[in-house]
């Protein structure tokens, strides 16, 4: 469900772009259009890949008409090549949705990215590695002698270098190939692969209801570092300073969405699906019913970011020497726009 390990060249040719295109680009759309058509407010929400139940509460916003109410009119498009990110960054789109990890080389420079992740989708970091039942890959250190598809980054790899060492495990002995995966369960099922990283409450649940037994650890359960924020929203930092009380009205409008997919899972994927009528229904639903409880988990509010948490991750990344240069502490994210 994440296209992880985008290219860093994407970050540097939007860092080139953003003199030039930002500031008209705030004032107009892609299109040339003003930001305003028949009163309302045009906002332009770009996806991270290809709809799923991570996005549930923006497509029950537009179905419910919490946008209209607030005076927005919303466009959901799918990504570039190079991810939401860049598009956002160069203003041709004023929020998205991102990952606290692929965020982070942004971060680790003297002149950032001017984006913002201002609310979590989901509360704690949902993704694990998946395999077959009963191979032994329930734990880290199982990862031995196994195939793993990989993206090949450097988080990546740093995280499973981690946790299989930290299992006793030893990473020297885990069959890294790269990655073709289109469909998790086709990959375990046929054995191309024997592991993989997956957002576990999409991936987990349509394995489990095409009929595949499988293992699952999650990261956060073997380092509590790992426990960062997946998947985030993001905004223009040029947009959230020029039009506060738009990006305010969006959040909430997005907050009340995720709400409701909260109290009504199956009513919530339903509507996902009529917006994307290529997703398999089932697996939707099962999915949202898994998912009802991690949005927002112990979290005050929905959207919530903590401080802690989210400097821990990046503390790490600067300490493994992931990313060039170190990530401040309290960068690339604010609770600013969201109220209990």
């Amino acid at each position: 469900m994440k296209k992880y390990g985008k290219s860093l060249l994407a970050f540097g040719l939007a860092m080139v772009l953003i003199g030039s295109t930002t500031a008209c680009s705030m004032k107009k759309g892609s299109n040339g259009e003003n930001d305003t058509a028949q009163g309302k407010e045009q906002i332009m929400f770009v996806l991270d890949w290809t709809p799923n139940t991570n996005h549930t509460g923006v497509y029950v916003a537009q179905e419910k008409g919490y946008f209209e109410e607030a005076g927005l009119d919303v466009k959901i498009v799918q990504p570039p090549e190079d991810g939401a990110e860049a598009l956002i960054a160069t203003g041709k789109a004023q929020f998205g949705v991102s990952f606290q990890d692929t965020l982070a080389p942004t971060y680790a420079t003297d002149s950032p990215l001017p984006i913002t992740a201002v609310a979590a989708i989901i509360q704690h970091n949902t993704s694990g590695i998946l395999s077959r039942k009963g191979e032994g890959i329930d734990v880290p250190k199982g990862m031995e002698n196994h195939k793993y598809a990989t993206w090949d980054g450097m988080i990546e790899t740093a995280m499973i270098q981690n946790v299989v060492e930290e299992d006793g495990g030893d990473y020297s002995k885990v069959e890294m190939i790269p990655s073709t995966v289109t469909d998790e369960y086709s990959a375990l099922q046929s054995k191309q692969v024997d592991c993989l990283w997956v957002y576990y409450a999409w991936a987990g649940m349509a394995t489990k209801i095409k009929g595949l037994e499988t293992d699952y650890f999650a990261f956060k359960d073997i380092n509590p570092v790992f426990d960062y924020y997946t998947p985030v929203i993001i905004g223009n930092d040029i947009y959230l300073e020029e039009h506060e009380d738009t990006a305010k009205a969006f959040l909430q409008a997005v907050k009340k969405g995720y709400e409701y997919a909260m109290e009504n899972p199956e009513d919530a994927a339903k509507i996902l699906v009529k917006q994307v009528p290529e997703l398999d229904e089932e697996i939707a639903i099962a999915s949202q019913q898994w998912l009802a409880d991690q949005y927002q988990a112990e979290a005050k509010y929905w959207g919530y970011i903590d401080a802690d948490r989210w400097n821990a991750f990046y503390e790490w990344v600067s300490k493994e020497g992931l990313v060039e240069g170190t990530i401040p502490n309290n960068i690339g994210f604010t609770n600013k726009y969201l109220t209990e």
